[in-house]
């Protein structure tokens, strides 16, 4: 036994230091603290740059969108009214009438003299004046056709002022809707809300196709595009006029308004897309929400908005589309080639942009030879 006690290499004690010499030196390569470099790399690659960045982002998404909104349309005030005017020259009472209007008015009463009424009412027709002031001669009468179709919140504001002022000045006042807005639409809200359906639609179809359809070639993206844009425009009409009968609507050349608009917002997220990637939603957003849709004319009349949100407006998808349906609806036969000009370059141009860059857009698939048996 005492023998066995002695042996060399028996003993714990004198192999122990060399086992745990080995897992010292391990513990000191992988347990060195990152320098802060290393730390900000890491961080930059982790899902949490993108997500934080996204928090502020719909933070400051959620106030636009709200400001944006009750900028134009929370306190909507006359800034430009083109009126049609009767000549009325040789009345002393129609003169004060038409100086009482545009005092109360904010001097945003633009007077275009006619010499007859019915040239007025051509121009109403021709949406050039929004309403027609005719002035019986000797100034005892006032008559004021306002028309609804043209603008509900600037005919209610005429109809409003009218009567007061020819109470101040001492003249009565007729008040007549020549254009009346259909009855299952009172406010003339369904043209913005369709109008407005079709562009969120339009680019959200984009990013589903981004997302779920990533391996469409760039042709087929456009493509299906076109399509999704047809059969939602085609559902959009049928609800609102054949389901729910609340605005009788030119069918074909509403359908083809309504997707002509889904198509050109859904090429320019894709037009987007290839230029800022993943973050293509936000030009997307700002361009076509955040600053098309409220200075659309759809839900407040132009000659209401801010002055430079009435003039953007026309030129952009959401206002071109609320500008084509609109004429489509209420004034047949006078259907102007301005917001169809407005759609189709927007179409065309995020369409040309999209193809030309077509090598940055995320997604796609490439054809290889197949392999040798």
């Amino acid at each position: 036994m005492p023998d066995q006690v002695g042996t060399p290499g028996q003993e714990p004690e004198q192999h122990q230091p060399e086992q745990h010499q080995p897992e010292q030196h391990q513990h000191g390569a992988h347990g060195r603290v990152p320098t802060r470099s290393e730390r900000w790399d890491a961080f930059k690659r982790s899902p949490f740059l993108p997500a934080i960045v996204l928090v502020f982002i719909l933070a400051a998404a959620a106030g636009l969108f709200a400001g944006s909104y009750t900028y134009s349309m929370a306190n909507p005030t006359p800034h430009h009214i083109p009126t049609a005017v009767v000549d009325a020259r040789d009345s002393a009472r129609g003169k004060a009438f038409l100086e009482g209007m545009e005092k109360a008015l904010n001097a945003s009463l633009e007077v275009r003299r006619y010499d007859s009424r019915a040239a007025a009412l051509r121009d109403v027709e021709e949406q050039k004046v929004f309403a027609v002031l005719d002035v019986a001669r000797g100034g005892d009468k006032v008559t004021l056709d306002v028309s609804g179709a043209s603008g509900a919140s600037v005919a209610q504001v005429l109809a409003e002022t009218a009567p007061k002022v020819g109470e101040k000045v001492g003249v009565p006042v007729a008040v007549k809707d020549i254009k009346p807005l259909q009855e299952g639409d009172p406010r003339g809200l369904a043209i913005f809300y369709i109008s407005l359906a079709a562009v969120i639609i339009g680019f959200v179809g984009a990013i589903q196709l981004s997302v779920h359809a990533r391996g469409l070639n760039p042709a087929e993206r456009i493509g299906f595009t076109a399509l999704y844009a047809l059969l939602g425009a085609f559902v959009i009409a049928a609800v609102v006029d054949w389901w729910l009968g609340a605005v009788r609507l030119p069918f074909v050349e509403s359908w083809l308004i309504l997707a002509l608009t889904m198509f050109a917002s859904g090429m320019v997220f894709s037009m987007f897309n290839t230029m800022f990637g993943r973050w293509a939603m936000l030009p997307t957003w700002g361009l076509m929400v955040l600053l098309g849709n409220p200075s659309s004319g759809g839900a407040v009349s132009w000659p209401l908005l801010p002055s430079v949100l009435g003039h953007i407006g026309q030129w952009l998808p959401p206002g071109a589309s609320v500008n084509a349906q609109h004429t489509a609806v209420y004034f047949g036969g006078h259907q102007h080639a301005f917001p169809f000009l407005v759609l189709g370059g927007w179409a065309l141009l995020s369409s040309a942009i999209f193809w030309v860059w077509r090598h940055r857009h995320p997604g796609g698939r490439t054809s290889s030879p197949a392999h040798a048996g």
